[in-house]
């Protein structure tokens, strides 16, 4: 599985791309929304992992950039938002992309990696 972190926090960043190539992934990591852009232009990925906080553009922005290359269900599958200011409006913007979201700090750092890895439930 191809995956894209999209982080500006380095530790968190490291973290994540150690835990899912232990898991096997072939992960790569950006630290700014511009650059993940062309990185997604480049590229395909099963999975793109975006902080919503970044230092330049929102991971809002990264996905509105990638509706040049994927459908809105392609953007629902591959993407998802990490967060730790999850608040109604940001849920409500998520949702109407069809992205998960996750907060940070992670309650769970197994179960975070798990869904990184499996994204949306098929039920």
């Amino acid at each position: 599985m191809k995956i894209l972190i999209v982080e500006d926090e380095t530790l968190i960043a490291r973290s994540l791309k150690k835990l899912l190539e232990r898991k096997g992934c072939q992960v790569t990591w950006e630290s700014s929304g511009n650059k993940a852009i062309e990185t997604i232009r480049g590229s395909d990925f099963d999975r793109i992992i975006s902080d919503l906080m970044l230092q330049d553009i929102s991971g809002f922005d990264v996905i509105e950039e990638s509706k040049e290359k994927y459908d809105m269900s392609e953007i629902g599958q591959k993407f998802i938002i990490i967060t730790a200011y999850s608040s109604p409006q940001v849920l409500a913007k998520a949702a109407s992309y069809g992205c998960l979201v996750l907060s940070k700090p992670f309650e769970d750092l197994n179960e975070a990696i798990d869904i990184f890895m499996k994204g949306k439930s098929d039920d």
